[in-house]
C-alpha cells in the first residue's frame, strides 16, 4: 500500500505529460496543461499533497520519503523556474545516489545496516546476510542512478519519461524479487516457530 501511495505522483506526472497541450480556463485564470513543464508543475503539487497527507495521517515520513519529496521540490521548482528539463533529468540519478550514500553510511553510524532497519521486523536473518544485502542495495542504487542518467541524456524525451515512470519500477521489482531466495528460509523458520508456539498453547 505504501509503495502504491508513493507512486501516485509519478502516475499523475505521466498522465499530464502524455496529454496534448491545451489551455484550461477557470474564470479569469488560464493555464497550459500538457507537456513536460506542465507535468513538472503537477508532480510538484501532487507530491506535496500526497506526502503532506501522509505526514498528517502518520505523524511522520521515513527518511526516504523526505529525500524523495525534497528531490521533487528542488528539481521540479528549478525545471519550472528556468524552463529547462535538464534539472528534472538530474533528479533520479542524484536521489538514487543519496540513497546509496545512506545505505553505505548506515554501516558506520548505526548498529544495523539500512536494509535491516527496513526489513528486520519481518525477517530474522543473521547479521552477515543483512550486511551482504545492504551492499547489494548500495550497488543497485549507484547503478540505477547511472542508468537513469544515461537514459535521460541519450534517449528521446518519450523514452526517458516512460523509463522514469515504469522502467525504474520494473527494475526495482526484479531486484527485490531476486533477493527472496536468500531471505525465504528465514521467513519460513519464523512462520514455523509461530505455528509451533500456537500448537503448544492449544494443547
Amino acid at each position: 500500500m505504501k509503495q502504491f501511495i508513493d507512486y501516485i505522483p509519478l502516475l499523475v506526472f505521466f498522465s499530464v505529460w502524455a496529454m496534448d497541450e491545451r489551455v484550461v480556463t477557470l474564470g479569469e485564470f488560464e493555464r497550459t496543461v500538457g507537456g513536460i513543464f506542465s507535468a513538472a508543475e503537477v508532480l510538484l503539487v501532487v507530491s506535496i499533497l500526497v506526502y503532506g497527507t501522509l505526514f498528517l495521517v502518520q505523524k511522520r515520513l521515513d527518511k526516504f520519503q523526505w529525500i524523495t519529496l525534497g528531490g521533487v521540490v528542488i528539481f521540479c521548482s528549478l525545471t519550472v523556474a528556468f524552463q529547462s528539463v535538464t534539472f528534472l533529468k538530474w533528479k533520479a540519478p542524484i536521489v538514487n545516489w543519496i540513497f546509496a550514500a545512506i545505505f553505505f553510511g548506515s554501516r558506520f553510524i548505526s548498529e544495523k545496516p539500512a536494509i535491516e532497519h527496513m526489513m528486520g521486523h519481518a525477517v530474522d536473518a543473521p547479521k552477515e546476510l543483512w550486511l551482504r544485502l545492504n551492499n547489494y542495495w548500495i550497488y543497485y542504487f549507484i547503478a540505477l542512478g547511472l542508468i537513469n542518467l544515461v537514459v535521460a541524456f541519450t534517449l528521446s524525451e518519450a523514452a526517458w519519461i516512460q523509463f522514469k515512470v515504469f522502467g525504474n519500477l520494473v527494475l526495482t521489482f526484479v531486484f527485490v524479487f531476486a533477493q527472496m531466495p536468500l531471505l525465504m528460509k528465514y521467513i519460513e523458520v519464523e512462520e514455523e516457530e509461530t505455528t509451533d508456539s500456537t500448537g503448544e498453547e492449544s494443547a
